[in-house]
């Protein structure tokens, strides 16, 4: 009998467990927490799988040949650039640092000469940021119909599908379809997880925070993904790192469905909050469009510098295969810093988010300008750290200020404004994989670098344009005035905003913007 006890106590302390973990679940601050960290996980996967290839497709391409010999497969270039970029981001193509570290020796069949893989792996680099631009202006407005929740859900699924795609590919066209696939994926999980942590952390300097720590692991998933790859490719095989990711990405939508409850009757009711703007008028609100011209401009250098720098440094400072992969890495260290230092003056400071924002795009055009002068290792690593330095700024100090424009100038739904954002990056990836190597036959990499930064320096004053926006002033939620207490997210309290102008009786509002003109041609009013 005493033996029988222990057993029919265990389905007792299972349930009661069962109930500490689903109380700890529903604890609002907790709950955040998590869903933070879900969030970090996905936009940490999704540049892992964007990266994790790098060292590894030179095999897929030599494997599409029609009967490659062994020589071509042995020899086949391991690539290890590492990227600390941001949202995002997401990395450009390495395809000619792949043709520069060929060994000379190496037999390639004829009728795939070293011009055709680097097409080949231009496009593929260059697919999922062409299919995340087509798709995001649809799945902004998925998203801020559906809530947050259901489509990070769906992009986690896509992209546990790509990955199993990329495990089991055996020729281009498979590999072709899997990284467009996980342009679809990111599409819906990026924008998603990115507006749910506005969401969930309305307020500064939190925001900046949590968004800067989704930033940090973007960085890190770009930095260690290569390595990762290629270890795993070499001592467990082909498909062991794609499973890895495919793993983790499983049980990360796992964790979500725990804590969002996506289907729950909660989540159905969470639909029928307010719409969000729609799109189309948030692209023409001036204060959006100016944050999104800056993502874009800062992202140029890096996502066109990549697929060409390796080439360049062989060429002018005769770099070893180990001095054009590793000339990345050491700038994952002051896009940390970047970010870290962003946040703490945004905490402080928060209404010179524009000012931080203008000091990166100064960094960058500086540091892009620098990079043709080079002649050694050392003075290029700087460069290549100072870039990513001033890419650190612009992200964490304008990704919060797009949330903020939307809470004081429209209705409190991220979707679409972060749907903007990933356009932003999308544009610029999905051009520089194409368009890099062109530009560098055509006018040489000097004049590339040199026009990149010359645009970074010329559109840091534009962002006196938005010296006023942290001066706007919130209006108190609905929930606010009932409760006296901060609310935890659109999906928690519906938030009845005010237009933020002067009424009739001369209450004092918002000061002027230089847009101010422009406010005619849209309503600002907030619907409940």
């Amino acid at each position: 009998m005493e033996a029988v006890a222990p057993a029919g106590q265990a389905p007792a302390a299972a349930s009661k467990l069962s109930e500490v973990v689903g109380a700890a679940l529903q604890d609002p601050r907790r709950q955040r927490r998590l869903v933070l960290v879900i969030v970090c996980v996905a936009l940490f996967l999704d540049n892992m799988l964007y990266m994790v290839i790098v060292p590894i497709v030179p095999y897929y391409i030599s494997a599409a040949n029609e009967n490659p010999t062994p020589t071509s497969k042995v020899n086949a270039p391991i690539l290890l650039p590492t990227t600390p970029a941001n949202a995002s981001a997401n990395m450009a193509n390495t395809s000619e640092s792949s043709t520069a570290a060929t060994p000379a020796g190496s037999t390639v069949k004829p009728h795939y000469p070293e011009d055709s893989e680097d097409v080949k792996i231009g496009a593929l680099f260059a697919s999922k940021a062409i299919l995340q631009l087509l798709v995001n202006p649809l799945s902004g407005t998925f998203i801020d119909r559906m809530s947050y929740d259901l489509p990070l859900l769906m992009g986690l699924g896509v992209l546990f599908a790509s990955t199993v795609m990329f495990a089991f590919a055996e020729d281009y066209a498979t590999l072709f379809a899997a990284r467009s696939l996980q342009g679809l994926g990111s599409a819906f999980a990026d924008t998603s997880g990115i507006a749910m942590i506005a969401d969930k952390y309305p307020e500064e300097p939190e925001r900046s925070r949590a968004l800067g720590l989704a930033l940090a692991f973007i960085s890190f998933g770009s930095l260690v993904a290569p390595p990762f790859g290629g270890f795993l490719h070499k001592f467990a095989g082909k498909p062991a790192p794609f499973l890895v990711l495919a793993t983790v990405s499983l049980l990360d939508a796992l964790l979500l469905l725990a804590v969002a409850k996506p289907f729950s009757a909660a989540a159905r009711a969470r639909a029928n909050l307010p719409v969000g703007t729609p799109i189309h008028r948030l692209m023409l609100d001036p204060y959006i469009a100016v944050v999104a011209g800056a993502l874009t401009t800062c992202n140029i250098p890096l996502a066109f510098l990549e697929p060409t720098i390796a080439t360049w440094m062989k060429h002018t400072m005769a770099a070893s295969e180990l001095e054009t992969g590793m000339a990345w890495l050491p700038a994952f260290v002051p896009h940390l810093l970047g970010v870290y230092l962003t946040v703490r003056l945004a905490a402080r400071y928060p209404h010179l988010q524009w000012l931080y924002g203008a000091f990166g795009l100064a960094v960058i055009g500086a540091s892009s300008c620098l990079v043709p002068a080079c002649r050694s290792f050392a003075p290029l690593v700087v460069s290549l750290c100072g870039l990513c330095f001033g890419i650190a700024l612009v992200d964490t100090a304008l990704l919060p200020t797009l949330a903020f424009l939307v809470d004081v100038r429209h209705v409190s739904v991220y979707g679409s404004v972060y749907a903007i954002a990933d356009i932003s990056y999308s544009v610029a990836y999905a051009l520089g994989p194409i368009v890099a190597g062109h530009i560098v036959h055509s006018l040489g990499f000097t004049q590339l670098s040199l026009g990149m930064g010359l645009a970074n320096l010329l559109y840091a004053p534009v962002l006196l344009l938005l010296r006023n926006v942290g001066l706007l002033k919130r209006s108190r939620s609905e929930r606010d005035v009932l409760l006296d207490e901060p609310p935890q997210g659109l999906y928690d309290a519906v938030r009845l905003r005010e237009r933020p102008v002067s009424d009739r009786d001369g209450a004092p509002g918002s000061p002027p913007g230089p847009f101010d003109e422009c406010e005619d041609d849209y309503d600002y009013y907030a619907r409940s």
